[in-house]
């Protein structure tokens, strides 16, 4: 197996798929990162007693296929991603009925798994921003099916947090915004 390091990147340069030497800081490295944050915070949900893995397994499975498919410098995207959005907005709407109605504003956290699943939510709306900042400095609409991707997944964790919460038998602390605030400035 070889090692881990190649000291290739010592200088604040990395490589891209297509063997173009960058820096770190390149706009598609950002994009790319915040596509493998969203997968680590994924894989803080494995020990979930809910019967959620096999899903998340399927996203990090596409989050890794993203992130190697935008090393290139333009996007060649299969059928797959469009059909994995579709396949969220059919989920989102299975577990959407299963919870109660949303009349306020949540605050991320509830219980662990949910908590771990907000967070992964808003590291996916980062990657989704880095990628909408990539498309617009390399003028590359091929990135519009993965931005439509990200922003369908943190739907789809948005609404998995609550249901997770709500099947660990607590509900998602709902809030108003600036509530407090005008109710003591009367």
């Amino acid at each position: 197996m070889p090692k881990i390091y190649t000291k290739t990147g010592d200088r604040g340069e990395t490589g891209l798929g297509n063997g173009r030497r960058v820096s770190k800081d390149y706009l598609r490295i950002e994009a790319i990162g915040a596509v493998d944050e969203v997968n680590a915070w994924i894989g803080m949900n494995y020990n979930s007693k809910f019967k959620i893995c096999e899903w998340l397994k399927e996203i990090q499975k596409d989050l890794f296929i993203v992130g190697a498919i935008m090393s290139q410098s333009k996007l060649t995207m299969n059928v797959a991603i469009g059909e994995r959005t579709e396949f969220f907005e059919r989920a989102i709407d299975t577990l959407t009925n299963e919870l109660p109605p949303l009349t306020n504003f949540i605050l991320p956290g509830g219980s662990v798994t949910g908590a771990a699943i907000h967070v992964a939510r808003t590291v996916c709306r980062r990657a989704e921003r880095r990628v909408v900042s990539l498309m617009k400095s390399e003028n590359d609409e091929s990135l519009a099916p993965v931005i439509m991707y990200l922003n369908r997944l943190s739907d789809f964790f948005f609404t998995l947090a609550r249901f997770v919460n709500m099947q660990a038998g607590g509900t998602s602390h709902l809030t108003r915004p600036f509530g407090a605030l005008r109710k003591s400035a009367r």
